[in-house]
């Protein structure tokens, strides 16, 4: 019985260990699998609002181009992009439009997303999915944001099923100008929602609120963004800093 008793005891120290190790691999492999690796010849594309467009040549449909990538952290995470795999030959699009909601990026998805084909889908949108509802123009709930951006992610991955996703976190910056404290705990349920669609479609979330909620202890709030909501520069290049640590 003792016998029994030592051989089932080191029976399961040996498939704990073997879980153990089976779980250390798998969990190293998704961190492995949790960045990006470009490849030759990959379309990424940013996607958005204001944030996103940052005065971007909406006339200008070319690709790797200042004017039409804008003054903010597409342009500034496009350029270091483009620097570091010149050898590749990466085309990098900006198709954010400023005031854009989910609903907006839906009625214009097929040639502002489908038509371009990326091989990599960077999407920042929410915020005007909950500010436009403050001033009674807009009757959204995050209920709706979620079904709304769900809808438009099974249309992205029915026409473009390889695509590597990235969903920026909405964010605001407490105190500084638009924002203030009746934006939440409201608009974190948009944020809520973020996560769960990040997770829910594989994708890569970068949470855009604790990035500024942290960069607040550095320097004041209207040094990272001019009115809560839209990017100063240095708040550009913390975006995009953070958009690149993305990739491997």
């Amino acid at each position: 019985m003792n016998n029994r008793r030592t051989f089932l005891k080191n029976s399961a120290l040996a498939l704990g260990a073997s879980c153990l190790s089976s779980y250390s691999l798998k969990a190293e492999s998704i961190a492995n699998r949790s960045k990006i690796e470009i490849q030759q010849g990959d379309i990424i594309l940013f996607q958005g609002d204001s944030i996103t467009d940052n005065g971007r040549s909406r006339d200008n449909m070319l690709h790797n181009d200042s004017q039409a990538l804008g003054r903010g952290y597409a342009m500034l995470a496009a350029s270091t992009l483009l620097q570091r795999h010149a050898e590749k030959n990466i085309k990098v699009y900006n198709r954010g439009i400023s005031g854009n909601k989910v609903p907006q990026l839906q009625d214009r998805w097929q040639s502002d997303c489908i038509d371009i084909s990326p091989s990599v889908l960077s999407i920042l949108v929410g915020v005007n999915d909950y500010w436009h509802t403050r001033n009674g123009n807009y009757e959204g709930t995050p209920q709706l944001y979620k079904e709304q951006y769900q809808k438009l992610l099974d249309t992205t991955l029915k026409n473009l099923p390889s695509v590597k996703l990235i969903i920026g976190e909405p964010f605001a910056v407490k105190n500084v100008k638009h924002v203030d404290d009746s934006w939440f705990p409201e608009f974190a349920d948009y944020q809520r929602v973020a996560h769960e669609i990040a997770k829910e479609y594989s994708a890569i979330l970068l949470p855009y609120q604790s990035i500024f909620d942290k960069a607040t202890d550095r320097s004041a709030g209207d040094y990272w963004t001019t009115d809560g909501v839209h990017t100063s520069l240095a708040g550009a290049n913390l975006m995009a800093q953070h958009w690149l640590d993305c990739f491997r």
